[in-house]
C-alpha cells in the first residue's frame, strides 16, 4: 500500500465556545500527562469506579504474552458501580434507562427501579443454577429483558454472551458450545421492522445439538406454565422472586465481565473475553472523556447489544456516570423518518452516537424531517462502526447538531473493548472525514507490510503499539490469536505490535483516516452492528446444492457504505432459482443481514495461474474502477461475461 493521501487543504472545524466552557475535559495537558507517567494516567481512569479492594499494581504481565493483567489484586461488582452506588447517593428516582418500543409504547426504568429488577432477575438465575463463573447466553433482541438480564449476570458474576437475534441456530451452537453457556435466555413474539418474530425455536434448536443439560429461559407475550417443552417463562419465574435482594459479588479485577464475538483477521469468530476491572475502567474513561458523558445527559447511541459498541456505550458507560440511556426496540434508520428525531426532541437527547450508515439514510430522506423537530438538547454527535466520509459528516454537522455539537469520529474494535482513536471534543479541531488523534495513553502508527512506519500522507496498516485496559482476552483461541494479531512481544514499550488489520493514513498533524479493513470483514445492517467475514458467508453458500464454486466480495452501497454481494458458478447454467437459494441458505444458516446484496451466476471465476481467485478484479468489475493489470489472469475472457452479468442485474 503506497497511495497517498496527503490533503492540506483539509477544513478544520473548531469546538464550539460553549461546549468547551463545560466539557468534561478542556484541558490539553491530558496527553502530557499520560505521555510523562503512563502508568499514573491508568491510575487516574481506574478511580472512576468504586473498588470493594484495592488493586496492588496497575499493570502486570501474565504467563500468555502478550496479554497483560490490569489492576491486579482489585476486587469490584459492575451493578455495584452502574446502579446501586447511584441509589446510595440518593438517586433512586432519576431514570436510567428508558425503552421505546416500535409500537409507540414505552418503559422507563428510574435506578431504583432497575436495581429492583436486576435483583429479581439475578435471584431468578441463581435460583435455576446459574452460579459465579457460569456463562449465559443471551438470545434477545432489543427489549428491556436484554440490558437488564445483562446486568443481573453481571450482579451474580456470571459472564454474559450477547448473541444476535439475527443468528441462525448453529452460530447459537457454536457460540454456547465454546463458552460452556449451559444457560440460554430467549424470547418468543417481539416486533421487528418486518413483523412479528420468534427465537425461541431456534434456541430449543441450538440446546437440542448441545450434548449436555440446558437452561431455557423464555421471554413471550402471555404467561404460560412455570415450565414447558420452551423453557422457563421468564416473567413467571421472576415473579417467584418479587421483592428478592442479591448482594453483588465480589470479582477480581481480571474476572470476565462478558464474552463478546466478532471475527477475527482470518475469518473465524473471536470469543473475546473482557475482564470486570479494566474494561469498566476504559469505558468509564472513554465516556467520559470522548462522549462527554455527565449524570445529567440522555445518550442515545442505538448499536446493537451484541456489539462492543452496544455494551460499552448504549449500557456500561452512560449508567457507570449515572446518566440515562435510551433503548430503541428498532433502528433509527428504519421505514419511519420522523422516529430518529421524534426520540431525541421528546426524551431530550444530550449524546447521539451513531453510524455513516444511518447517517447516509437521514440525507438521503433530506433535512425536511428533522427541521421539523427541536433537536436543540443535542450537545454531541458522534460516529462509530465505518469510516465517515467529508459530505456525510458534514450534514451531520449542519442539519443535526446545527453547527453548535462536536462530532467525535470513533474508531476502535470489539478487541479493544472502547474507543481508542478519536479527538477530545472540546480540545481538538475536528476534520470531516478524519477519525483524529489517538487518545491519551493509547500509542498508535501507520506502517508498510514490513512493520516499517510510513511517511505523513502514506496509507498503511494501523497499529497499536502498547496495551489499553479495555483489551480482550481470547476464550479458548490463544495461539491462533497471537499469530494473528501480533508481530511480537516481551516488552510494552519495545515490541508490543498489534495490527488491526485496518487500513490508515496520517496527515501533518498526527490525525488518522481510517481507510477500511484490509481483509474480508464486512460491516452489515443498517446500523454496522454485525461484522461478517466474507469467508463465513461463502462456507454457507458452498453448501447449497448446484453451486460448484463461490467468491463472496465487499462492494460498495450507497446507503449501508458497504455489503456483501456473491459470485457463483451453478452447475447447471439455467438454473432460474439458483439466486433466491443463496439468499436463503444464508438468512436460514448464518444471519438475516448477511444475505449478498445481489448474487450474480458467472461461467467461471477469475483465477491466477496458481488457482487463486482474484477477488480484486471482481471488486473492480462491481464497483466499475479501472482493472489494474491483469495478465495474472489465467482466464481473462471470462471478465466481458461478468461485467455483462453485473449490468444485467443492476
Amino acid at each position: 500500500m503506497q497511495t497517498s493521501f496527503a490533503d492540506k487543504n483539509i477544513e478544520k472545524i473548531t469546538p464550539p465556545e460553549e461546549f468547551i466552557k463545560q466539557a468534561n475535559i478542556s484541558n490539553s495537558d491530558i496527553y502530557d500527562q499520560f505521555e510523562e507517567n503512563w502508568t499514573e494516567g491508568w491510575e487516574t481512569v481506574a478511580d472512576f469506579l468504586d473498588w470493594k479492594r484495592d488493586y496492588d499494581s496497575v499493570i502486570e504481565p501474565t504467563d500468555s504474552p502478550p496479554y497483560y493483567e490490569w489492576f491486579v489484586g482489585g476486587e469490584l461488582n459492575a451493578t455495584e458501580n452502574c446502579i446501586d452506588r447511584h441509589v446510595r447517593e440518593g438517586r433512586s428516582d432519576d431514570p436510567a434507562l428508558r425503552w421505546i418500543g416500535m409500537c409507540g409504547d414505552t418503559k422507563e426504568y428510574t435506578y431504583g427501579s432497575l436495581q429492583t429488577e436486576v435483583n429479581e432477575v439475578a435471584a431468578m438465575l441463581r435460583g435455576l443454577g446459574v452460579g459465579q463463573d457460569d456463562p449465559v447466553a443471551l438470545y434477545l433482541p432489543r427489549i428491556p429483558e436484554l440490558p437488564i438480564t445483562m446486568l443481573a449476570c453481571a450482579r451474580i458474576g456470571a459472564p454474559h454472551v450477547v448473541i444476535a437475534a439475527e443468528y441462525s441456530a448453529d452460530i447459537v451452537t457454536s457460540f454456547m458450545r465454546e463458552t460452556g453457556a449451559k444457560t440460554i435466555v430467549t424470547c418468543e413474539g417481539y416486533h421487528e421492522n418486518s413483523g412479528n418474530r420468534s427465537l425461541a425455536e431456534k434456541a430449543t434448536e441450538s440446546a437440542n445439538c448441545i450434548n449436555c443439560d440446558i437452561t431455557k429461559i423464555v421471554v413471550s407475550k402471555f404467561n404460560r406454565q412455570e415450565k414447558s417443552e420452551r423453557g422457563y417463562d421468564y416473567r413467571t419465574h421472576k415473579q417467584k422472586h418479587q421483592g428478592k435482594t442479591v448482594e453483588p459479588v465480589s470479582r477480581a479485577s481480571e474476572d470476565p465481565l462478558f464474552i463478546c464475538y466478532a471475527s477475527g483477521p482470518s475469518g473465524e469468530q473471536i470469543g473475546m473475553k473482557h475482564g470486570t476491572g479494566g474494561y469498566l475502567s476504559y469505558v468509564a474513561w472513554t465516556s467520559y472523556a470522548a462522549l462527554d458523558i455527565k449524570p445529567e445527559d440522555t445518550v442515545w447511541c442505538p448499536a446493537g447489544m451484541e456489539w462492543i459498541t452496544g455494551h460499552s456505550y448504549a449500557i456500561y458507560g452512560p449508567l457507570i456516570h449515572g446518566a440515562t440511556t435510551i433503548f430503541y426496540e428498532g433502528s433509527p434508520a428504519s421505514s419511519d423518518k420522523h422516529r430518529p428525531w421524534k426520540i431525541i426532541e421528546e426524551n431530550g437527547v444530550s449524546q447521539f452516537y451513531t453510524t455513516p450508515t444511518a447517517i447516509r439514510t437521514f440525507m438521503n430522506w433530506g433535512p425536511a424531517y428533522p427541521n421539523s423537530y427541536d433537536l436543540s438538547s443535542l450537545r454531541l454527535l458522534g460516529t462509530v462502526g465505518q469510516r465517515i466520509d467529508p459530505e456525510s459528516w458534514k450534514w451531520f454537522y449542519k442539519h443535526i447538531g446545527k453547527q453548535n455539537c462536536p462530532i467525535i469520529d470513533t474508531w476502535y474494535q470489539a478487541e479493544t473493548g472502547g474507543i481508542t482513536i478519536s479527538t477530545l471534543p472540546a480540545i481538538c479541531d475536528m476534520k470531516p472525514g478524519s477519525a483524529g488523534v489517538p487518545l491519551p495513553g493509547i500509542d498508535a502508527t501507520v506502517v508498510d507490510a514490513d512493520g516499517s512506519e510510513v511517511s505523513t500522507g502514506e496509507s498503511g496498516y494501523l497499529v497499536l503499539t502498547r496495551p489499553c485496559p479495555g483489551f480482550f482476552r481470547p476464550v479458548q483461541t490463544a495461539n491462533q490469536t497471537v499469530q494473528e494479531y501480533w508481530t511480537g512481544f516481551s516488552d510494552i514499550n519495545e515490541s508490543w505490535v498489534y495490527f488491526s488489520e485496518d487500513g490508515a493514513v496520517v496527515d501533518e498533524d498526527g490525525y488518522f483516516k481510517i481507510l477500511g479493513r484490509l481483509d474480508g470483514v464486512i460491516n452489515i445492517g443498517y446500523d454496522s452492528k454485525t461484522r461478517v467475514h466474507t469467508s463465513e458467508i461463502e462456507r454457507v453458500i458452498d453448501n447449497v446444492d448446484g453451486i460448484d464454486e463461490v467468491a463472496v466480495i465487499r462492494g460498495h452501497h450507497g446507503i449501508k457504505g458497504e455489503a456483501p454481494y456473491a459470485f457463483v458458478v451453478p452447475s447447471d447454467p439455467n438454473s432460474s432459482e439458483i439466486q433466491s437459494q443463496v439468499v436463503d441458505n444464508v438468512r436460514q444458516n448464518l444471519a438475516i443481514h448477511a444475505c449478498p446484496e445481489e448474487v450474480y451466476t458467472v461461467p467461471e471465476l477469475p483465477r491466477t495461474y496458481s488457482g487463486g481467485v482474484l477477488k480484486k478484479v471482481l471488486e473492480d468489475l462491481l464497483n466499475k474502477d479501472r482493472l489494474g493489470n491483469t495478465d495474472l489472469i489465467r482466464n481473462p475472457d471470462v471478465l466481458d461475461q461478468i461485467a455483462v452479468e453485473i449490468r444485467h442485474r443492476s
